[in-house]
């Protein structure tokens, strides 16, 4: 096992496209960080910089205690588990997972030992006779894993190796995954574009956009308390609502969010938890709230000390366990951002901004509807003009 240390990372192409930009990361030994953002953000490019599989152009890289800028990806004791498996279809499982040690020429019984340990903790043993072709998706994914495994390195590097596989096989599979990397415990940079697989993956997930580090957090902490209007946009699933705002204060030192006409407030023992917000006072702002922040006034006992918005009901879906509510804000207009999937199509229609609330069941509403929006002031995010968090 191994600490992986990036420090000011560049990789700058020949035609001068500048993929990845200053990228410093400290991932410790043992820890498995996800690093996620849209296609072309650089994510991939910075694995295959660990791996020794693209220049690094300025920068050091450190694992364990060398630096490996120049020394060969077979030199740098790390494993890579890649989105198509590269599996040899004439061979056996046994002989895929084997094929590694043969090339070192170990010893038949370190080879059968080794083997038989990985097949074990990928539940592979009774397949092990079994040709690739004769494997489901699933089981052809954790072979691979098992070509990793057997090597014992210091480091895995995983590029979106579930991406092949379908909905509920990626479900099971990256709870796997990361049963198999806690027990084994070694250092693992896993690379995917799916942030529901980043979140529920990583110990910290590192978010990038176009080539630069947004922000590496825990998990939870991204969700909470993401570092600009990027992270809020990307983190989550339904995305976030990012309405446009003007700020202005209150005598009793709280604030005032306008929103299409719309008032909504902050009180001043909240304004107190962050004092940042007093310097927005005047500005024009984005106000962001999550769709399970968003309350029917039904669901609320004691609507005191609630922001509260009025929209229109468009479109429900109810989805056994939740009520995904579209809605309206007549006057207000969304915030979108690039890159992000989620904001690439303009939401703001002649009626006003979309919104998404997650209601639970026993909410009774239906389209046309007039309904009362509830929210804690707490979880109102505000984001400056340069899109940056105000806490």
């Amino acid at each position: 096992m191994a600490r992986v240390t990036l420090e000011g990372i560049d990789k700058v192409y020949p035609n001068g496209y500048e993929a990845v930009t200053d990228l410093n990361l400290d991932i410790d030994d043992g820890e498995f960080l996800v690093l996620v953002g849209p296609s072309g953000c650089g994510k991939s490019t910075a694995l295959r910089m660990v791996a020794g599989l693209e220049g690094i152009s300025d920068g050091t890289l450190t694992i364990g205690d060398r630096v490996v800028n120049d020394i060969h990806p077979a030199d740098r004791d790390i494993a890579m588990v890649f989105q198509n498996y590269a599996l040899y279809p004439h061979m056996s499982v046994r002989d895929n997972i084997a094929f590694a040690l043969k090339l070192r020429k170990a010893s038949k019984q370190e080879i059968d030992e080794r083997v038989s340990e990985a097949a074990r903790i990928l539940e592979l043993t009774e397949y092990l006779d079994n040709k690739p072709g004769q494997l489901s998706g699933g089981q052809r994914q954790r072979v691979a894993m098992g070509r990793a495994i057997v090597r014992r390195p210091s480091v895995f590097l995983m590029d979106e190796p579930l991406s092949n596989l379908d909905a509920k096989l990626r479900v099971q599979m990256r709870a796997e995954i990361a049963r198999i990397q806690q027990d084994l415990g070694v250092t693992t940079i896993y690379v995917t574009h799916d942030q529901v697989e980043a979140m529920t993956m990583g110990d910290r997930v590192a978010v990038m956009k176009r080539g630069v580090l947004q922000q590496v957090d825990a998990p939870q902490t991204l969700y909470d308390l993401p570092n600009n209007l990027f992270v809020a946009a990307f983190i989550g699933s339904p995305a976030m609502n990012l309405l446009a705002a003007s700020a202005s204060t209150t005598a009793d030192g709280g604030m005032l969010l306008d929103i299409g006409g719309q008032t909504i407030a902050i009180p001043a023992t909240a304004v107190g938890d962050r004092p940042a917000l007093k310097r927005v006072a005047g500005e024009d702002v984005t106000v962001g709230v999550r769709p399970e922040d968003l309350h029917h006034e039904s669901e609320v006992a004691d609507a005191n000390g609630h922001a509260a918005l009025q929209g229109t009901v468009e479109l429900v879906e109810a989805l056994g366990s939740d009520l995904m509510v579209h809605l309206t804000l007549a006057g207000a207009r969304n915030v979108t951002t690039d890159d992000v999937d989620a904001g690439e199509e303009e939401l703001t229609s002649e009626a006003g901004a979309r919104i998404l609330a997650r209601f639970t069941p026993a909410v009774k509403v239906t389209s046309g509807d007039a309904v009362r929006l509830l929210m804690d002031p707490a979880k109102i995010h505000v984001f400056d003009g340069e899109g940056l968090a105000v806490r």
